[in-house]
């Protein structure tokens, strides 16, 4: 028994065994040491997983084995490049409103307008301009502007197309002719705007075209969806 007590004396130095009769400090003593180990655990563990992941890298059959449970999905969207000589009278007029309409833009902040012209399927065109708030969440957008106040006001009758344009002055001498401030590239709508176009897409059943307008090429794009793969269209 005494070799047996002395041998726990010894123990207990390190590892602070503890019985009923242990106070509290002594229960301290055996808190520390755990705390200490864990993280030591944890890392072992993450080494171990990364050489794991290591061999699989070095053994082309094991990456050959996990290519074969991942689906690849490939997404393209056609999007047509044209001249203004290209399109037809109804798309010039569509485009000519919708760079008319950024005049009448509030961009105090951005300094960038941009103006949209929505076709409907009654033969109505409907215009927007981008409506800028200091508070910048509370403005909207052009097409945001064009399609609400379509929705709104002929709320039966779906969009056939809609046209959008936009220029700055920034950084551009003043004198120049109107038209050399609109973008050279074509405009895109903005991710809200595109969910937003996309609810009365899906609602009428029937896709929206989009021509984006710039000073050196016009591009048409035949669906909103197109430009928003993947989509969130219910809950």
């Amino acid at each position: 028994m005494q070799g047996l007590e002395g041998g726990m004396g010894k123990i207990s130095k390190k590892f602070v065994i503890f019985d009923a009769d242990a106070g509290r400090g002594r229960k301290k003593n055996l808190i520390i040491p755990i705390i200490r180990i864990i993280p030591i655990i944890l890392i072992n563990l993450v080494c171990l997983d990364n050489l794991d992941y290591s061999k699989n890298l070095e053994n082309p059959e094991n990456l050959e084995k996990s290519n074969k449970t991942m689906k690849e999905h490939i997404i393209q969207t056609r999007i047509e490049e044209l001249t203004p000589e290209e399109l037809s009278p109804q798309e010039c007029e569509l485009v000519n409103r919708a760079k008319e309409a950024t005049r009448r833009s509030m961009a105090d902040y951005s300094k960038f307008h941009v103006g949209a012209a929505l076709l409907l399927d009654n033969g109505e065109i409907i215009e927007g301009s981008n409506q800028e708030n200091a508070a910048y969440t509370s403005g909207t957008c052009a097409e945001r502007s064009a399609c609400f106040y379509a929705g709104a006001r002929y709320p039966d009758v779906p969009f056939r197309k809609l046209a959008i344009a936009a220029w700055t002055s920034e950084g551009k001498p003043e004198g120049m002719d109107w038209e050399y401030y609109f973008q050279r590239d074509p405009i895109s709508p903005c991710g809200l705007c595109r969910q937003a176009l996309l609810e009365y897409e899906t609602k009428s059943g029937a896709p929206i075209e989009l021509l984006l307008y710039g000073r050196d090429r016009i591009y048409r794009v035949r669906s909103v969806a197109d430009l928003l793969p993947l989509c969130f269209t219910e809950f």
